[in-house]
C-alpha cells in the first residue's frame, strides 16, 4: 500500500492532488488544518493536509490492456476473455462432461473390481424359481450406472461448493422429474443448469427511470461488510454512466471515520452529502432532498443482536413511504450459511429487501447465494469484489454463478 500526504490551500486543491498522483482508486485516510507556527501564523495562512492511500494489490478482475468504454456492467468474477464469453453453453460444460466421463470411467472400473473380488470370496446363490424370475421380469426398468455416477458427481460438486443438502436434493429431483430415464449427460447437465438458473432468478437492480419523486434507497447490513464503499461504488455509476442526479445521506455516526469516508466520495462525484442522526434529521432534510433523482442512504452498522439499533434503523427506513423506497440488505459472501440466515432473519421483521453480496474476491464457493436465495425468497441485486470504485461491482449472474455451481466456468 502507498501512503501519501498532500499539503495545499484548500481541502478540494489537496484532494485534486491525490487523484493526479495516485489515480481515482486512492482513499482518502485523513484531512487536517495545518497552522504555521511562530511568527509565521501573522503572515502565512492555514493549510489543508491530505493522506491518501492507494492499495497495489492485484484487482479482483483482470483489466483490459487497452482502454475502451465500459458497455455492460462487468461480471462479479474476473472477466474471461472475449472469445471465452462467447462459448455457448455446451463449450462451457465440455471440461465438466470430460471431468464426470472420466470419474464415470474410473467408478465403473473400481465396482468391477469390487464385484470381482466379491464373486470370488462369496458362496453362488442358489437356483431362483420360475415365480422369482417371472417377478424379476416385472420389475421396472432402473438407471445404468453411468447415469447414476453422473448425477452422483454433481450433487457432490454442489455440495462442495457449499450449496445445501435440502437445495441439492431439490435440484436433482426436479431433474430426475423432468427427464427420460438414463438421459444423455449434457441433457442432465443442461436441465440442472437451467434449474439453478431458475432457482436464482433476476436481479433486482436499482431503477433508474425517470420519477416523479425522489427515490431512496436504504442500504443495511452488519459492522464491516462493506456497506460504504459499495454505495460509492453505485453512487459512481448512477452519476457517471446512468447521468443521474445523486444525494449521499449517512446515518453512520458510530462508526469512527464512516462520515468522513463517504464524505471524501461525496467530493470526488461533486454530490451533497447530507449526515442525519435520527429520523427527525431525515424527515427535516426531505424536502432539499427532493431536487434529486436518487438519494442513496448508509444506515448504521451494527450487530444483527443489538436490539436498540436495529430499532432505530427500523424507524429511519420507515420515514419514507413504501412506494418512495428500496432496501438492500450488504452481506459478506464470506459468511457462514447459519450466520447468514440469522441476519437475513432480524431484518426481515424490518423491512422486505433485495440481498447484495460483497468481498466475493474472499471466498471461492458460490452456494451461498443460491441457499440465501432459495431460503429467504428475497431477490439478488449486486455483486462487489475489491475495493476499486466503481470497476469491483457488477449485478448478479444467473448464468455465472450455474457454471460456478457445476464447474464449468473453468478458470484460464
Amino acid at each position: 500500500m502507498i501512503i501519501k500526504k498532500y499539503l495545499a490551500k484548500s481541502e478540494k486543491d489537496a484532494i485534486e492532488m491525490a487523484k493526479q498522483d495516485l489515480g481515482n482508486s486512492a482513499i482518502v485516510m485523513n484531512i487536517k488544518k495545518v497552522h504555521p507556527k511562530g511568527l509565521a501564523k501573522i503572515f502565512v495562512r492555514s493549510k489543508v493536509e491530505v493522506t491518501a492511500a492507494l492499495d497495489e494489490t492485484p484487482s479482483y478482475e483482470e483489466k483490459p490492456k487497452q482502454a475502451a468504454p465500459v458497455q455492460k456492467e462487468p461480471a462479479f468474477v474476473p472477466a474471461p476473455k472475449p472469445k471465452q464469453e462467447e462459448q455457448s453453453l455446451q463449450d462451457r460444460l465440455m471440461k465438466l462432461q470430460s471431468f464426470l466421463e472420466k470419474q464415470m470411467e474410473e467408478k465403473a472400473a473400481e465396482d468391477k473390481k469390487q464385484e470381482a473380488d466379491k464373486t470370488r470370496t462369496e458362496k453362488p446363490e442358489k437356483e431362483m424359481t420360475g415365480a422369482a424370475d417371472n417377478r424379476i421380469e416385472e420389475q421396472p426398468e432402473t438407471e445404468d450406472e453411468k447415469t447414476v455416477a453422473c448425477k452422483e458427481l454433481i450433487y457432490k460438486q454442489l455440495i462442495q461448493n457449499e450449496v445445501e443438502e435440502s437445495i441439492a436434493h431439490s435440484v436433482m429431483d426436479e431433474v430426475n422429474r423432468s427427464l427420460p430415464m438414463n438421459a444423455a449427460l449434457d441433457q442432465i447437465l443442461a436441465s440442472v443448469y437451467q434449474k439453478i438458473i431458475l432457482m436464482l432468478g433476476q436481479p433486482y437492480l436499482i431503477d433508474t427511470k425517470p420519477a416523479k419523486s425522489t427515490r431512496f434507497i436504504f442500504f443495511l447490513g452488519s459492522t464491516g461488510v462493506g456497506k460504504t464503499t459499495t454505495i460509492a461504488k453505485i453512487a459512481s455509476r448512477l452519476k457517471l454512466e446512468k447521468e443521474a442526479e445523486v444525494a449521499l445521506v449517512t446515518a453512520d455516526t458510530y462508526r469512527i471515520a464512516a462520515v468522513e469516508q463517504l464524505k471524501t466520495y461525496a467530493n470526488i462525484l461533486s454530490v451533497p452529502l447530507k449526515v442525519v442522526y435520527n429520523p427527525q434529521d431525515l424527515e427535516n432534510a426531505l424536502e432539499e432532498l427532493a431536487r434529486y433523482d436518487i438519494c442513496l442512504i448508509d444506515t448504521a452498522g451494527c450487530s444483527h443482536k443489538n436490539t436498540e439499533q436495529i430499532e432505530d434503523i427500523r424507524k429511519l427506513i420507515e420515514t419514507i413511504p413504501v412506494s418512495e423506497r428500496q432496501v438492500y440488505l450488504v452481506m459478506n459472501a464470506g459468511t457462514k450459511y447459519s450466520d447468514l440466515k440469522e441476519i437475513a432473519s432480524v431484518y426481515s421483521k424490518l423491512t422486505d429487501f433485495s440481498i447484495i453480496f460483497t468481498k466475493l474476491d474472499e471466498t471461492s464457493c458460490a452456494g451461498a447465494m443460491l441457499n440465501m436465495r432459495v431460503e429467504t425468497k428475497c431477490p439478488l441485486s449486486y455483486v462487489t469484489w475489491g475495493q476499486n470504485v466503481p470497476d469491483d461491482i457488477g449485478e448478479v449472474d444467473a448464468q455465472h454463478i450455474a457454471k460456478q455451481l457445476l464447474g464449468g466456468a473453468a478458470k484460464n
